[in-house]
């Protein structure tokens, strides 16, 4: 019997893939419905999560201006997925409902706030997915000349979930007492001001929420660099890793569980989820030829190039796709240009975004084939599960349907992954097995 594990689904509410011919909805209007249909199909597949990404601009770091950006839908539009996960929740019974918001467009009290209400709406099935932003026009956009250094931002981000953390804490256990006889609903001595005065936030508190159905939502984090690792060891409660192969995604694993415990965290209490990108098909040769169809594309490699700027903020139309890239550093987000510019030395532009087009291991094939790839990494690395994405980055019912569909029902039957519900919250959902 293989080591059980968990599946999430990574999204945004953003445009769909609607070019494809295979796809019906022509950019589907904005009302939410689809991404309903999506949460009700992962719900029967028994997903722990769908989780949404977010970004608070409109990028013009590609070609020095937005207008490739708005043509081709990267990034932009793209609205906000906090209601539209509310929505979801009023949707679905099990279910978990993760969503971005950024420590730079909220302050903690706001945040705390939301994310406490928006748990109590979806019965403590909801999860914050931490991040600082790190492209300059967002920063912009909230007033500020430019993007703090990225150390800075997570000193800033520390001390933002400390600031949350209290919040949620400053209504006692047992504080909520609904005493008819008395005529009172909380307890007033065991409400109090938390007085969080840090370098970079203060707050009075205490929150005017009543508490958390979970304490406190779960906490999501991607933290790929050395300074995001120890961010994410000492505070998530899930983390998202893209590692190249078995062999690097067991190393992050072991390192983000060995600075959890120096923290006095139990590791075994920390979810480390892999980003997958399966590309599925009837046959092997189907589907090598699907994924080859796609990554060769010119429209793929340019918005792949583009995809890439944004999160960087380096525009990447300047260099030649059939050169090698010159050596490149970045205030925006430094793994993700490590991870892109890898033994760029030795390859073209155009071999990296194919490179970067292939996911963190091969898991193109056959349901049975990916499915058995799946399980082989899981039992290399130890754990603990995967964030299933639509190749190519732009979402469609056809993906979403050939995973829960095709994909899940072969996990099921091997015993890999779960098939009923029976933990009332997200967090013991996670830890669960």
């Amino acid at each position: 019997m293989p080591k059980k594990f968990h599946l999430a689904w990574f999204t945004s509410f953003s445009v769909d893939e609607w070019l494809d011919p295979m796809t019906s909805s022509g950019g589907y209007p904005w009302s939410g419905d689809f991404y309903v249909d999506l949460a009700k199909s992962l719900e029967r597949a028994c997903f722990d999560c769908v989780m949404f990404a977010d970004t608070l601009m409109v990028s013009d770091s590609f070609g020095g201006d937005m207008k490739f950006v708005l043509k081709n839908a990267v990034n932009a539009p793209r609205h906000d997925p906090v209601p539209l996960v509310a929505v979801i929740a009023s949707h679905t019974k099990h279910l978990g409902v993760v969503t971005t918001m950024s420590t730079l467009g909220y302050h903690p009290f706001l945040l705390a706030r939301l994310a406490c209400t928006i748990d109590h709406i979806a019965g403590g099935r909801f999860g914050w997915n931490i991040v600082t932003s790190g492209e300059e026009s967002a920063a912009q956009n909230f007033g500020l000349d430019h993007l703090p250094d990225r150390l800075v931002r997570y000193d800033m981000a520390d001390e933002f979930v400390d600031c949350v953390n209290q919040l949620l804490r400053s209504w006692e256990p047992g504080a909520v007492v609904m005493d008819h006889k008395t005529q009172t609903y909380a307890d007033g001595s065991k409400v109090a001001p938390i007085n969080f005065n840090g370098k970079y936030y203060k707050s009075r508190g205490p929150l005017n929420t009543a508490p958390s159905p979970q304490g406190r939502p779960l906490y999501f984090q991607a933290g790929g660099s050395p300074r995001g690792r120890a961010f994410a060891a000492r505070h998530a409660d899930t983390i998202i890793a893209t590692a190249n192969g078995a062999t690097a995604m067991k190393a992050f694993r072991d390192d983000v569980r060995a600075q959890a415990a120096s923290f006095g965290r139990n590791p075994d209490d920390i979810k480390v989820l892999f980003q997958l990108a399966p590309v599925l098909a009837e046959t092997e040769a189907e589907a090598h030829a699907a994924n080859e169809r796609a990554i060769s594309s010119q429209r793929h490699i340019d918005q792949r190039l583009c995809h890439i700027s944004v999160l960087t903020d380096i525009d990447f139309s300047q260099f030649e796709l059939d050169k090698p890239l010159p050596k490149l550093t970045t205030n925006g987000e430094s793994t993700m240009l490590e991870k892109f510019t890898q033994n760029g030395a030795n390859k073209t532009l155009r071999e990296l975004v194919r490179d970067a087009s292939k996911g963190t291991v091969d898991v193109i094939g056959t349901p049975e084939q990916v499915a058995d790839k799946m399980i082989s990494i899981i039992d290399e690395v130890g754990g603990d599960g995967f964030l299933l994405r639509q190749p190519y980055h732009l979402i469609s019912r056809r993906a979403i349907n050939a995973v829960t569909e095709g994909l899940v029902p072969i996990l099921q039957r091997r015993g890999a992954v779960r098939t009923e519900y029976t933990q009332p919250t997200l967090r013991k959902q996670f830890l669960e097995f």
